[in-house]
């Protein structure tokens, strides 16, 4: 609050009412530009919140790592594994750059989990890729034993979560069953994918001509 100060001080001392006066114009200045407080809405606090164990916030995560293998020329695929809400292991697709077949962003995502555990079973696990999981890395997930898989978008020429064939769920089963989620921003994960091969059709006819 500004203090009160009586115009006759000013009649007696110039020198000492002036700083006042200034004060006063502060505080004024002061009131006029703080702002008006708004409470939140009910609709904007919902916007607010973000479910950080939510299956779209992890494929944001492995995501993320596709655009890594994207980046580096190779087919964008990317992947986690998340143990009790946690990334215990992340990794891109990386054929290209290993010169390794089996470098698929499901394998190396599992290989990482386990050393992060000192275990290969991944009990209590949920991996995360962004494409329908091979033949090949349905196998390796199966022996790795994690609860759940959660992929981006189908490959009905060669998936094998139920896209070709279902190696996860598999009836009878194998020596493990996985539950499976499909289609978790599955229209990203498909754009990024015809983006990188459209891109790769382009190069290759330039190269042609």
């Amino acid at each position: 609050m500004v203090p009160f100060v009586s115009e006759n001080l000013f009649k007696l001392s110039p020198v000492i009412y002036e700083p006042f006066l200034i004060e006063k114009a502060m505080w004024d200045l002061v009131a006029r530009a703080k702002p008006r407080y708004n409470p939140p809405t009910p609709s904007m606090t919902e916007d607010l919140i973000i479910d950080l164990h939510s299956d779209s916030h992890f494929m944001q995560q492995a995501m993320r790592e596709a655009h890594k293998a994207y980046a580096a020329g190779e087919v964008p695929v990317g992947a986690v594994v998340v143990h009790e809400g946690r990334v215990i292991g992340r990794a891109w697709n990386q054929v290209e750059t290993l010169k390794d077949a089996t470098a698929h962003a499901e394998m190396l995502a599992l290989t990482a989990a386990q050393q992060t555990l000192g275990d290969w079973r991944l009990e209590k696990c949920t991996l995360f890729v962004t494409k329908e999981p091979c033949p090949m890395c349905a196998g390796a997930i199966v022996h790795c034993r994690p609860d759940r898989v959660v992929f981006g978008c189908g490959d009905p020429k060669s998936g094998a979560a139920g896209g070709w064939i279902n190696l996860l769920e598999a009836n009878p089963p194998l020596n493990h069953r996985c539950d499976v989620t499909a289609g978790v921003m599955g229209e990203e994960s498909l754009a990024l994918l015809q983006s990188f091969f459209r891109e790769a059709r382009q190069r290759k006819k330039m190269q042609d001509s």
